[in-house]
């Protein structure tokens, strides 16, 4: 299918060309039609999988269609969790509507309200927000809703995460209660679901990927670990591979903060974002990496969420996050757009349980590697069982094997890069110890 096909208007198909795309995306022949048509969408995607657009396009031709007999009106709200999610939909926004007669603004905390303020009174069509800046400029009456037409909540499971569940609720009750609803989502959890219950009428269910599944481009690996070693195991990795770029999680804002500094004492070029950075800052670091200017970036999950960085190679998680679900969206930042990717997560003992949960979710078992030196000095319980079948009927994979059922246990990758560990062959008869069970 083209995106002609799709029913979408002349200007809309000439910026979709313009920014080099021919055919859409599953998540995008599923929503755009669906949205066309003036029904409430509930709709699940991996990240990567062209969801933005998905929305933005379909809303622009609506909007767009009517443009004179509203001008400049406050038509389309489009709620996201973080800084960085919303300006990268309100450059969606201004990329696919550059050929039409409507205005849009951003607006999110951690930077001066007054710029905001402007562009709101200068008149709009469509407004990206985050909740509290956006009930901030409502309470001081600079935020209209009368002419609402459209409702997106974008990154509905983040925003629930993040506690954001009383300010949407706050905002939805200053909603005309005529309107079209459009929630897009990670994942279909529970809370979402209920979620969803008081806000789309009749909605249309788009789910384009398997539930809690993880990118099927992305390879990965658990490297067993003592606490104490990570942060030179990382340092061992990013130089024997030579890493230019590469996103590594950690579970809070000082762990990133200390992170950062040790790998720039080591002489790697490194970065830190999350909560507590100003947006300037993250912006700036966010921008160094993109350029290759920073080659490690240590993020939260908050910070992390959302961030499009295109090609992006490889994803190291120093530490598990507590919700295994998130593991999910933190390796979907590798693999996008049909690219290749790696994940490697640094597992000390007290993580098994992170780790079980994780393979649960994710219904694999990651195949284990070993540094040659950073051996972990003391046993740990094996992994769990997996409870479930497997998701869509697929064999059940061994633990040596990368997602797609190759083998990932040593060699070439599939790009045809060496991996770490053919570096670090262990000399024959050395015991290795457990972590998860064994693997061979």
């Amino acid at each position: 299918m083209t995106f002609d096909e799709l029913g979408l208007a002349a200007p809309l198909l000439r910026a979709v060309s313009e920014k080099g795309y021919t055919v859409p995306t599953p998540i995008q022949v599923e929503a755009i039609p669906a949205v066309l048509s003036g029904r409430d969408i509930m709709a699940a995607a991996q990240t990567g999988t062209g969801k933005t657009a998905g929305f933005v396009l379909p809303i622009l031709q609506l909007l767009g269609v009517s443009a004179a007999a509203h001008p400049h009106r406050l038509r389309a709200l489009i709620i996201t969790p973080t800084r960085e999610l919303a300006a990268q939909v309100g450059d969606s926004v201004m990329t696919y509507g550059k050929h039409l007669p409507l205005k849009s603004a951003v607006v999110f905390g951690g930077v001066k309200i007054n710029p905001q303020i402007t562009a709101l009174r200068r008149g709009l069509d469509i407004l990206v927000a985050t909740p509290g800046r956006l009930l901030d400029l409502h309470q001081q009456g600079e935020v209209n809703f009368n002419a609402l037409e459209i409702l997106v909540l974008d990154e509905a499971d983040r925003m629930l995460d993040m506690g954001f569940i009383h300010d949407i609720r706050r905002i939805l009750k200053l909603l005309p209660a005529r309107r079209q609803n459009l929630l897009f989502s990670a994942t279909f959890a529970s809370e979402i679901r209920q979620l969803t219950r008081s806000i789309l009428h009749d909605p249309v269910a788009v789910e384009v990927s398997p539930r809690n599944t993880t990118a099927e481009r992305v390879e990965q690996w658990v490297y067993p670990v003592d606490k104490k070693d990570k942060s030179a195991v990382l340092q061992q990795l990013v130089r024997e591979n030579d890493w230019q770029q590469v996103l590594v999680f950690s579970r809070t804002k000082h762990g990133a903060n200390k992170l950062a500094q040790q790998l720039e004492n080591a002489g790697i070029n490194a970065a830190a974002i999350h909560g507590n950075k100003s947006q300037a800052a993250r912006t700036r670091a966010l921008a160094g990496f993109k350029a290759g200017k920073i080659r490690v970036l240590v993020a939260t999950d908050i910070a992390a969420r959302g961030l499009d960085i295109a090609q992006l190679p490889q994803v190291v998680n120093f530490d598990l996050p507590n919700v295994p679900e998130d593991y999910v969206h933190r390796i979907g930042r590798t693999g996008r757009a049909g690219a290749a990717g790696r994940a490697y997560s640094l597992v000390s003992a007290d993580e098994i349980k992170q780790l079980n949960a994780i393979e649960q979710v994710i219904q694999r078992h990651l195949p284990r590697e070993y540094v040659d030196g950073f051996e972990p000095g003391h046993e740990v319980p094996p992994s769990a069982p997996l409870r479930k079948p497997q998701i869509h009927g697929q064999a059940k994979q061994s633990s040596r094997t990368g997602g797609d059922g190759r083998n990932t246990s040593r060699g070439s990758g599939s790009d045809g890069h060496k991996r770490p560990e053919q570096r670090r062959r262990r000399p024959a008869g050395r015991s290795r110890p457990a972590l998860g069970g064994n693997t061979r």
